[in-house]
């Protein structure tokens, strides 16, 4: 079975570069992330044979994301200033997926696959801030 790009997407959505203060840096206390929090993410094929569309629950940890699905490999990071960047891996497959979160708790972007898969889609996500 091909990896569902689509929940690899939105698993991505969510992860990107963080940087916390100097200050805290020195004191290593953990620095909380303005985009921390549970986010539901809506990933939608817009070209290519990969599923037409999932919703999967995200949580963002100081800038990172962290799926509990288990079935896929996520790297990357929300950036200070929301930007999204990130690669999402099953097996072959994989997604790499951009876009941007707001401060207000939306956000949106697209995916395309990429790497040594046999399958090409490419589509858009949007999420939305739940806690």
């Amino acid at each position: 079975m091909r990896l569902p790009i689509l929940a690899t997407c939105l698993s991505a959505v969510v992860t990107l570069a963080v940087l916390g203060p100097a200050d805290a840096a020195k004191r290593k206390v953990p620095v909380p992330h303005r985009y921390d929090g549970r986010w539901s993410i809506e990933v939608v094929t817009r070209d290519g044979p990969c599923d037409r569309a999932y919703r999967y629950g995200v949580q963002i940890q100081r800038g990172e994301a962290i799926y509990g699905g288990g079935e896929f490999n996520i790297s990357g990071r929300v950036a200070p200033n929301g930007a999204v960047r990130g690669i999402i891996s099953r097996g072959q497959d994989a997604a790499q997926v951009v876009g941007r979160l707001t401060a207000g708790g939306s956000g949106s972007g697209t995916w395309e696959t990429v790497g040594g898969g046999l399958i090409s889609c490419s589509g858009s996500w949007n999420a939305v801030r739940r806690g």
